[in-house]
């Protein structure tokens, strides 16, 4: 049986690109399963750079077939930032998460903002590549905008504060069986999915 390796160290992460990928005839593997495995430092100009860089390198390490990806959020009033500085928007603060540190920043130079303004897109770029070095890259977007304030306990990253259109809720707030099926991720993985049965099974 071929394995698929999910080249992230982000347990949050991998457990959702597993949910995502679903019932699959390979085995699926986390990257932190394998000994001597280091982050690789992104640094790319691009979604695109960072997740075939990530891939490759876990492809390289493990012998096997990989999974990864780099994903971001674009503002409209910040001129599509942070977008693939994303995870590392704000400066770490002392007593709460990345997460949180992201999101305060964001409403903070948000606040005041007209609702056009506000328009964001969450992007999603995967690249799954071969120990042979065969590469395959989609790619998925989610529109929507920043809310005033977090909402939602569910999910991670901007997800409390970026409100969906048609929802009226931020992802944060519409649980995991419609952000399976609506988010940036989702759509980007289905379309590796398709590939992968295609090619790997």
């Amino acid at each position: 049986m071929n394995t698929l390796v999910l080249a992230t160290l982000n347990h949050k992460k991998a457990k959702e690109l597993r949910d995502l990928l679903g019932k699959v005839p390979f085995r699926v593997r986390a990257w932190s399963d394998f000994n001597g495995v280091r982050k690789v430092r992104e640094g790319g100009r691009t979604y695109r750079e960072n997740a075939v860089k990530k891939a490759r390198a876990a492809a390289k390490a493990t012998g096997f077939w990989t999974l990864a990806d780099d994903s971001g959020l674009e503002v409209e009033a910040l001129g599509g930032r942070p977008g693939v500085r994303t995870a590392r928007f704000a400066r770490k603060r002392k007593g709460i998460t990345q997460d949180e540190s992201n999101n305060r920043k964001l409403l903070k130079v948000l606040r005041g903002a007209r609702a056009a303004r506000r328009a964001a897109r969450f992007r999603c770029v995967i690249a799954v590549v071969s120990p042979q070095g065969m590469l395959f890259v989609s790619e998925g977007v989610l529109k929507g905008r920043i809310a005033e304030a977090p909402r939602g306990r569910s999910g991670f990253g901007y997800d409390p504060v970026f409100l969906v259109p048609g929802y009226g809720k931020t992802v944060a707030q519409l649980g995991k069986q419609v952000k399976r099926r609506i988010s940036h991720r989702a759509k980007a993985v289905r379309k590796a999915r398709r590939w992968l049965m295609r090619t790997i099974t």
